[in-house]
């Protein structure tokens, strides 16, 4: 996927996100995220919004903290959501294409452009999964026009990203291997382009995950399922759609895989 498509993905995002915050009210507690709110919900992607304008829009090398969450709620607290939203899109959409930036995970990225705007589609992605799970009815599809390639991409970020960093709690005392495998639906320009299946070996063991882009070794457990819902599930928003070998293992995952 291209920069351009990402920011695609998070403006239609973040205005659905708004949508169903609006629809649920903020009070609406949120299934996804037992300890949340909808106004918790709003709060802190409106937060990291802002936060991660604030790196493209002032080409700032080092990292900063979050800013303080607004004392808003209920109509007040949307609006400023959409306004934390729109800042972000308008300010991805007019940064130059080499702005130089922090950013903070180990997976490659062409530029830091390309990092936040890809980061910030996946994170409006999930947090509008949640607002709609706070709503009620039929969630929206992921990624209409490219759920294969953006629901592979977003899975790779997971375990080549976040799960690489020393703060991942996904360990176990002895190495374990599990593999990763995510059912494309082939080259038909709206569900993908790589038209055959995705596979990611994860090695388990006292310290962060190791995971490479291939079946490597014999797999104690594998996790599989159609690509949209396999991401889903591994951001801890669902569940496994097919899990075999040892399923402690897909436990293990539930339990210490949220982000």
């Amino acid at each position: 996927m291209e920069t351009a498509d990402f920011l695609q993905t998070l403006d239609r995002e973040g205005r659905l996100l708004a949508a169903a915050a609006e629809a649920a009210g903020t009070g609406a507690k949120v299934p996804t995220c037992p300890e949340w709110q909808v106004r918790d919900l709003l709060r802190h992607t409106g937060a990291v919004h802002r936060w991660a304008a604030g790196f493209v829009a002032d080409a700032d090398l080092a990292p900063r903290p979050f800013g303080d969450l607004p004392d808003l709620d209920g109509a007040e607290l949307v609006a400023w959501y959409r306004d934390s939203h729109r800042l972000l899109v308008d300010t991805l959409s007019a940064a130059p294409a080499d702005v130089e930036c922090w950013t903070f995970l180990p997976a490659p990225s062409p530029s830091p452009l390309a990092f936040w705007t890809r980061r910030q589609a996946h994170e409006t992605t999930i947090h509008r999964y949640d607002a709609e799970a706070a709503r009620g009815g039929t969630a929206s599809p992921l990624a209409p026009d490219f759920t294969s390639d953006f629901a592979l991409d977003g899975i790779d970020e997971l375990l080549r990203g976040f799960h690489a960093r020393s703060r991942s709690r996904l360990r176990t005392e002895e190495p374990r291997i599990v593999r990763v495998r995510a059912l494309t639906a082939g080259a038909d320009g709206t569900r993908g382009t790589q038209g055959t299946d995705a596979v990611w070996t994860v090695r388990l063991s006292a310290e962060p995950p190791v995971t490479v882009r291939d079946a490597v070794g014999e797999a104690e457990a594998e996790l599989s399922g159609p690509a949209d819902q396999l991401y889903l599930a591994l951001w801890n928003r669902g569940p496994v759609p097919s899990v075999t070998g040892d399923r402690s293992l897909a436990e293990l995952w539930r339990e210490k895989g949220r982000i």
